[in-house]
């Protein structure tokens, strides 16, 4: 095992993951890691879709995207596809956490890499953990409590005709989620906003608003700053892809950005969501 930075990230090698199908000592072992690190990352994994699909359903029932890209498609995983012809709606390339519009947003991913560019491409992981341990004490005390509401319309169903957007969000409902979420398993205190965050939900009380003109400035500015943490670099780490690349991270305490640096050429990713459960305080 190689850590990859001080914060976030590692490399384990001489491993295959597909052997962690039938293995539970080496499944147990990649587990703890993907909890120590928050991503860890392989190279060189000869694995098939279908074999992909079945390391990832060690860790839980997998889950579809309405906005899977066309191409091959094996249950069980998303096709994210370019090429040299895709329109240029590069929608990964913000930071985010996987489907926090749901309810019960994803667990975890496993992410393979089937073809990429010589140069470009990259993807990158933020500790978001620690980006709400080094928080001012007085931001934490303010956000304590606080909610937001996490949109698919306001993110993927922006550049849909409206009628189109209206019936993506009477299908996927916006979330609501706490700003501030415990980890189930590490306990750590993480900082759940994103930009699929829209705005605190409980922010107009009489105690951050006395007029109305406090709204405004009083709850974006807070939300920016907060989204913002993100996109600090001691909380990253940067992966360069490579052909049958493998990154599995833990969507409850990360947040990822995808480099839209590549096109006109081709990349194509292959991702196991893995569903988890409510986030909770």
């Amino acid at each position: 095992m190689k850590r990859l930075t001080c914060n976030i990230g590692a490399e384990l090698k001489g491993v295959q993951i597909k052997d962690a199908i039938d293995s539970d000592d080496l499944f147990n072992e990649i587990y703890r890691q993907m909890l120590a690190h928050k991503v860890i990352f392989f190279r060189d994994q000869d694995l098939t879709p279908e074999q992909h699909a079945a390391f990832a359903r060690r860790f839980g029932d997998l889950e579809d995207h309405p906005f899977s890209a066309e191409g091959p498609r094996v249950e069980g995983l998303v096709n994210i596809y370019k090429d040299e012809n895709s329109k240029p709606n590069y929608l990964e390339n913000n930071w985010h956490a996987d489907v926090t519009w749901r309810e019960i947003p994803q667990k975890m991913a496993v992410l393979r890499c089937v073809k990429c560019p010589e140069v470009g491409g990259d993807t990158m992981w933020a500790n978001m953990a620690k980006a709400y341990e080094d928080l001012p004490e007085h931001i934490k005390q303010q956000i304590d409590g606080l909610y937001t509401r996490h949109s698919i319309e306001a993110s993927f169903g922006a550049s849909l005709p409206i009628e189109q957007r209206h019936a993506l969000k009477a299908q996927y409902p916006d979330a609501e989620h706490p700003v501030v979420i415990t980890h189930p398993e590490t306990g750590e205190k993480v900082l759940y906003v994103s930009a699929y965050s829209t705005h605190f939900t409980n922010f107009h009380t009489r105690e951050n608003v006395r007029y109305g003109n406090d709204f405004t400035p009083g709850h974006h500015w807070l939300l920016m700053d907060l989204v913002r943490r993100a996109t600090i670099p001691e909380y990253q780490v940067r992966w360069t892809w490579e052909p049958n690349s493998v990154a599995i991270w833990d969507n409850r305490c990360t947040q990822h950005y995808a480099v839209a640096d590549y096109p006109p050429t081709v990349r194509q990713m292959q991702r196991a969501g893995v569903i988890g459960t409510k986030p909770v305080r």
